[in-house]
């Protein structure tokens, strides 16, 4: 979890949603892998996250899980022409994202891979498709300001 928050920290992003069994600050391991970057990001722990994300699209967020799906895309082929506020979903390590949240995102997106395994840890897979979706998001959209849901 410090990994995650750092990792938003480092990215701009605006705002760390943190439900079912997640750990949450304080926690002493959160606070020395995050470099106390829990201190700084938004973040709030949400007890009916299939609520929040409605609340997130009625205020013009695109909700994207990340998971691998029959349908899901290649993260590297997403386009995000005309949009400008995303909400990326993370499943938990071992469910992966439960099938309410998956059927409420507008779009699923995996990670391809090269490999012979078929998945990545969180963070690690975080951390890939958070900087691509950034680095398309101010691609397409130059005035914005960096900051991006998450």
């Amino acid at each position: 979890m410090g990994s995650l928050f750092r990792l938003a920290d480092a990215l701009g992003l605006e705002h760390i949603y943190l439900s079912g069994s997640s750990p949450r600050p304080p926690q002493r391991g959160i606070r020395k892998t995050s470099r106390s970057t829990e201190k700084v990001l938004p973040y709030s722990f949400v007890e009916h996250p299939l609520e929040r994300l409605m609340s997130l699209k009625q205020d013009g967020y695109t909700i994207i899980a990340l998971e691998i799906t029959c349908h899901s895309k290649a993260i590297d082929t997403l386009s995000l022409q005309g949009i400008n506020r995303v909400c990326l979903i993370l499943g938990s390590e071992k469910n992966g994202i439960q099938a309410e949240l998956l059927a409420a995102a507008d779009q699923a997106v995996h990670i391809p891979m090269r490999g012979q395994n078929s998945s990545m840890n969180v963070a690690m897979a975080a951390a890939i498709a958070s900087y691509v979706l950034t680095r398309e998001l101010l691609t397409e959209t130059p005035a914005i300001n960096g900051s991006h849901g998450t």
